[in-house]
């Protein structure tokens, strides 16, 4: 009966945290819509990395915030994230496949894949690298 027990306590733990990072991602959807460097900031890891879709990689959290908000804001458009998938690889750590789109000014629409590696520090869910790739969108 135990085991049975464990199991379950699992599932539920993993539901929870999966729940917390999808509001975490569309939290850090919101704070790049809004221009907003605090909120960034408070949902991005110190040490986090960024492979962004040209192949430039901007390393820790003061070239990814000032990369972010630099990129907000010379790409202007509608944004739009849509997790497709959430694995935990342990209880602290994960990763989070989605949909990245930019509906740009005129219309036109940048689609990537975002690779969202998360971990869990302090009872929070935070972003420790982000991966997007450009891609035709079938």
């Amino acid at each position: 009966m135990i085991p049975i027990a464990i199991y379950a306590q699992v599932i539920i733990t993993n539901n929870t945290n999966k729940q917390k990072i999808y509001t975490l991602i569309d939290q850090y959807l919101k704070a790049r819509e809004n221009k907003n460097e605090d909120i960034l900031r408070s949902l991005l890891d110190t040490d986090v990395d960024q492979l962004v879709s040209s192949g430039v990689w901007r390393i820790g959290i003061e070239e990814c915030v000032n990369g972010m908000m630099r990129s907000s804001t010379n790409n202007p458009g509608k944004r739009s994230i849509v997790v497709n998938k959430i694995k935990l690889l342990n209880l602290e750590t994960g990763i989070a496949d989605a949909k990245y789109e930019i509906v740009n000014t005129d219309g036109s629409v940048r689609r990537m894949w975002s690779a969202f590696i998360l971990v869990l520090k302090e009872d929070k869910w935070l972003i420790a690298g982000i991966r997007n790739m450009r891609y035709d969108g079938s």
